[in-house]
């Protein structure tokens, strides 16, 4: 990521180099604020705002009301369906947590503190055109790599 990425506190948005390609890994890492709605994680090939027309691989929603975390694509601006099954809530308010997301050759795996969450077939190709990290919600973030 580069230093001249915009950056304050729960709201960042970032270049990804060359674009996301299989065995790369981001880490995102914050506090979640002590009365959360909701965060979210966006890979996209554009970073512009999420009215944008670009194409998004892979957006997470994480909802506290619902300890819900959804996943979907937006391919040539239609939203796919979302995926919501998971095997736990790792977010909690107040807490700490680091959140990676592995680009392997047939989806995203999600991981949080190290454990794994869910994981997120590939809808996009290729892989290289989703270019721009945002992460925006109730969160102060401490860390994007």
């Amino acid at each position: 990521m580069e230093e001249n990425d915009k950056k304050d506190n729960g709201d960042y948005t970032g270049e990804i180099k060359g674009g996301m390609r299989p065995s790369m890994k981001l880490v995102v890492m914050g506090i979640v604020n002590q009365k959360p709605k909701s965060l979210e994680v966006i890979l996209s090939s554009c970073p512009q705002e999420e009215d944008a027309e670009g194409d998004v691989g892979l957006q997470l929603k994480v909802s506290f009301k619902e300890k819900a975390v959804q996943r979907n694509a937006r391919l040539a601006g239609k939203w796919g369906p979302s995926e919501n099954t998971l095997s736990f809530f790792p977010f909690a308010a107040g807490e700490a947590f680091k959140m990676e997301i592995v680009c392997e050759h047939q989806q995203f795996r999600i991981l949080v503190d190290g454990q794994p969450l869910c994981g997120f077939t590939h809808r996009l190709s290729p892989l290289a055109s989703l270019t721009a990290l945002r992460v925006f919600g109730d969160l102060q973030l401490t860390k994007v790599a």
